[in-house]
Parts: structure tokens; sequence; C-alpha cells
């Protein structure tokens, strides 16, 4: 028997490509959100939209828990490639999740959590592995059905795979001054995104284990809200889609 799964999405496009591959889907109404429930390559699945920002995503998964009582979370989307060699097109595994605007000092160490003794939380190793398997798959298969266009437009090359850590904040980091400034205070940061750490921090509280996988969209600096909507068109949701279902398929 399959588990139950919850697959949370920060985008649209994710969300809607997700939902085509489960035909028997039925929605549940609860706290200004929809939840989708149905069945996905043998498990049960509830997938649903997180909202946009740190508190959007945790009331969202805080939410899903309490209600639907998933074993493991899943949540995809796209971000800002941060790290040199972190280009449009890769996809980042989450190994370890910060909120790069999180500052309590002198109180508490930057980054730092108040009340937890930590500024980091790390996924569920075994479902990380999963995703990162999936993801291989998914950047091998897909540029093989883009239009070389798109590529060519988009400035895509061949895609990577990248396992690290994500930075979070209630920011959508678009110019060059910004994005060095959080590679100077976070080295290790591969992405910038506005959810995946709140996600990570309600997981944690609730014992359960989860992942996060997302598409660079853009390098975090003035380009960043160019073509951003085709490119979730073109590219995220298909990612998305094919590594939803390949590790739901390994799990």
């Amino acid at each position: 028997m399959g588990q139950r799964i919850a697959l949370i999405s920060a985008v649209h496009e994710e969300l809607a490509e997700i939902l085509q591959l489960m035909p028997d889907e039925q929605q549940v109404a609860l706290g200004g959100r929809t939840y989708w429930q149905g069945h996905l390559q043998g498990h049960e699945v509830v997938a649903v939209l997180s909202g946009i920002g740190k508190v959007a995503a945790a009331t969202t998964t805080a939410l899903l828990i309490e209600r639907f009582a998933p074993q493991q979370v899943i949540f995809t989307g796209v971000a800002g490639g941060l790290m040199s060699g972190v280009e449009v097109g890769d996809i980042v595994v989450g190994s370890a999740l910060v909120q790069h605007d999180l500052d309590a000092t002198p109180l508490f160490a930057r980054h730092e959590v108040p009340g937890y003794g930590r500024s980091r939380f790390q996924p569920d190793l075994a479902l990380t592995q999963v995703l990162h398997a999936a993801a291989k798959d998914a950047v091998t298969w897909l540029p093989k059905l883009l239009n070389p266009e798109v590529l060519r437009a988009m400035g895509l090359h061949s895609p990577s795979v990248h396992q690290g850590e994500i930075a979070t904040g209630d920011r959508f980091v678009a110019t060059e001054a910004d994005s060095a400034a959080l590679r100077a205070a976070l080295p290790e940061a591969l992405a910038v995104d506005m959810e995946s750490a709140a996600v990570a921090q309600v997981c944690h509280d609730c014992g359960l284990p989860f992942a996060v996988v997302r598409t660079i969209s853009d390098r975090a600096d003035s380009q960043a809200h160019v073509d951003f909507r085709l490119f979730l068109h073109e590219v995220a949701r298909h990612y998305s889609a094919r590594i939803v279902r390949k590790a739901l398929n390994l799990l």
C-alpha cells in the first residue's frame, strides 16, 4: 500500500501540471486554501498551492498537516541562483534551509531561529535522495522535449542538478547588490526563494519528513523578472511534474 504524501507547489503553473496527473482529485477548502485529494503513482496525494512568502507557506503547511495527516511532504518551486555555477534551468535539491532575513541580534546569532538553537533545518535524507534521483532523471529528459527556439531564447544550457543550502526570505531578490549581499552573508547558499525554510520549520515542529526541490528560474539579479512567466510555462512546470512522478515511483 502506498503512503499519504503532501505535494506543495510554490506557483500555480506547477500545481496545475501535477493536478493533470491526478484524474480523481477532489477539492477541500480550508483556511482560504484549496487542497486537492487524489491518487498518483499508487500513493494517496494531497496537493496544494503554498502561497507566496513565509507566512503563507507556513499557514498552508500547518493546515495541511493538521487536516490531512500526510506521512511525507514534498515541496517544489522555482528559485534564484546564488552560487556561481547554479544557472537558469538547473535544479537545486535542498540539504539545508535557512531564513536569510531572520535577524534577532544581539539576542541571538544572525539567522538563528529564536527558541530552536539553530539557524538551519535539514530535510529527510532518504526523501532528499529520492528527489535528487528524480531531478537527475528530469534534466536528462526535459531538454529533449523543449523547443530548441525556447532553449535559445531563454539561454538555457545543458542543465545540472545541485544539492545544498537554500536561503529563504520575504523578498524577491532582483538586483546584483542584493544577491551579492546574500552570497557574502550565506556563502554556502546555492539558491534563494520565498517559502522553503518556512515549510521546513513547520515540518520540523510536527516531526514530519520533508524535502525541497527548486528549479532555477533566474540568477537573482536585475534580469530576474525577464520572461519569468515564460520560464514557468515552458520549463518549470514540466520539471515539477516529471520530478514528482518519478519520485513517487521511487517511494
